[in-house]
């Protein structure tokens, strides 16, 4: 088995199926496009010899590769999502590959180019094969790439019986990219001591932070009036909409941040005279921080409320914790991880996640989850790419955790 080869041809094949989540659904999966692709990966999960595979009725897959050591050991796991963000369209992927990258501009259509200049990262894989999209739409290596390197590495050990390694439990889950991913996931019945996520970025990241996140949607109800009658009466609510986003610091936005610094992050704004919404995003590493942002939300959405006599109504609602302080319970899960990455001949990168993921929910379900890079970069819109010889060293490393004795 041509590992890099099986791992290509399943990130392709992947790739092409569209899975993309909802924000507003109110279903479970939010798409069921996505179901369809858990039952189809419950079928390949058999197909290369894993037991007790299936897809239950939310969309989750379960299935695991029995032990074949002559002693206990606590079984671990390997988790990613089937999902991709709703930010940008994930129908009719076209991959692409260029390969033996030369280190100059990538021309994906007239209109997207990546370039080194724009993004720095790129001239690191100077002579590897570069996997992209058409430039029309995301390439979803956020996180089919980790699906294919879970199911690549599995498939390797079953067609190597003769390398040891402990129970291995497989986890896919839909609805990640919003926030729902933990939300049924069945830890008993996934059967892991402890796990990983494998939905991190460039090669060499070990990632056991993330922020603390909540969205705040707030819904204003305006008085529409003639406006030549208007004074003293109308209350415009696409303005008090505008307000409201006008008060956010300029300086604590996603563009105007980076490392640990925290930011509020519109996502949507839409408006009318009669009716207006808006959703932001909050984000921080901190515990007070975040507090602090959540309450600059609430005063401010008070303060307007009081000018305009009520017509805001504000649900703030928290989506994810931090995983720091439940994973400094587990140091070990964290030491095994290092240790794999470096056997790759790759340099650990610890890193916060400016962002989130299954594992930091799953942390504060009782199941101990770090993230492991896939080696995807410029996630969740159409410059978007991945590095196959990033793909075989997270194959790589998963292989060296599930041979670890710890």
């Amino acid at each position: 088995m041509n590992i890099l080869d099986s791992v290509k041809k399943r990130f392709f094949r992947y790739v092409q199926v569209d899975t993309q989540s909802a924000d507003d659904s109110d279903t479970f999966p939010t798409t069921l496009k996505q179901l369809d692709f858990a039952a189809k990966l419950a079928d390949e999960c058999k197909s290369i010899g894993l037991a007790g595979a299936e897809c239950d009725e939310n969309g989750y897959v379960y299935a695991y590769l029995p032990s074949n050591l002559k002693t206990d050991a606590p079984a671990i796991g390997f988790i990613a999502h089937i999902d991709t963000s709703p930010d940008c369209s994930g129908a009719n992927v076209t991959p692409r590959v260029t390969e033996n990258y030369g280190g100059g501009d990538i021309r994906l259509n007239n209109n997207v180019t990546i370039s080194p200049d724009e993004f720095p990262s790129l001239k690191e894989y100077a002579g590897q094969d570069i996997i992209t999209a058409s430039g029309d739409t995301l390439l979803g290596a956020d996180d089919k790439a980790g699906v294919a390197e879970i199911l690549t590495a599995m498939e390797y050990l079953a067609e190597n019986p003769d390398i040891p390694h402990r129970k291995i439990c497989v986890g896919f889950t839909p609805d990640e990219e919003v926030g729902h991913g933990a939300d049924r996931f069945d830890i008993g019945r996934f059967g892991a001591a402890f796990a990983y996520t494998i939905d991190g970025g460039q090669v060499g990241e070990l990632e056991s932070e993330n922020f603390n996140a909540a969205r705040a949607t707030v819904n204003i109800t305006g008085k529409s009036v003639h406006p030549g009658t208007a004074k003293g009466v109308m209350v415009n609510a696409g303005l008090v909409a505008a307000e409201l986003v006008s008060r956010m610091p300029e300086n604590e936005i996603p563009a105007a941040t980076e490392g640990y610094e925290g930011f509020y992050h519109l996502t949507d704004l839409t408006g009318s005279v009669e009716h207006a919404r808006v959703v932001l995003l909050i984000r921080d590493f901190d515990a007070e921080g975040f507090k602090a942002r959540k309450t600059f939300i609430e005063k401010t959405a008070a303060e307007l409320n009081g000018k305009y006599n009520g017509a805001l109504s504000l649900d703030l609602r928290d989506q994810y914790y931090n995983m720091a302080s439940p994973l400094d319970e587990h140091p070990h899960v964290i030491d095994i991880a290092y240790k794999a990455v470096e056997e790759a001949g790759v340099k650990p990168i610890r890193k916060p996640i400016r962002g989130g993921t299954d594992g930091s929910r799953l942390c504060y379900m009782g199941l101990p989850c770090p993230n492991i890079f896939t080696g995807g970069h410029n996630a969740h819109g159409p410059y978007e790419y991945i590095p196959l010889q990033s793909m075989g060293k997270a194959v790589e490393v998963i292989l060296n955790i599930c041979k670890s004795s710890q």
